[in-house]
């Protein structure tokens, strides 16, 4: 797969903008046609996946941009890579874990809420 920023736009869900954004800040390097155009792959369409579910699991831009920078230096890398990654990992556990206790504390009010209607009639 081959294809211009809009059908790249279109496959990623990432707006054209974004991707401008993406390439301003480091995180994609499309190649160039001859007619200096961006020329996406299958290799980008998996890497902006990639930077997609980082962000959408929290990873902050200062972050992703440093994963972004340690990919494009190579294999030599992989080690400072996956430390990123098992840190990262390991705060979102923690949110996990504290998004799950919101939600035991909200059901808790809930049943509170039911009990007290059903005590009232008004169920």
């Amino acid at each position: 797969m081959f294809c211009s920023i809009g059908k790249f736009s279109e496959l990623t869900g990432l707006s054209v903008h974004t991707l401008r954004y993406y390439e301003q800040e480091g995180l994609l390097s499309p190649a160039r046609s001859q007619a200096n155009r961006r020329v996406y792959t299958e290799r980008d369409a998996a890497w902006a996946a990639f930077i997609r579910r980082l962000k959408e699991t929290g990873m902050p831009l200062r972050e992703i941009r440093r994963f972004a920078q340690l990919r494009a230096q190579g294999e030599a890398t992989t080690s400072a890579r996956l430390a990123m990654l098992i840190d990262h990992q390991a705060r979102l556990s923690g949110q996990i874990v504290q998004l799950q206790e919101h939600q035991r504390a909200l059901e808790g009010k809930m049943d509170w809420y039911r009990k007290a209607l059903e005590e009232s009639g008004e169920s």
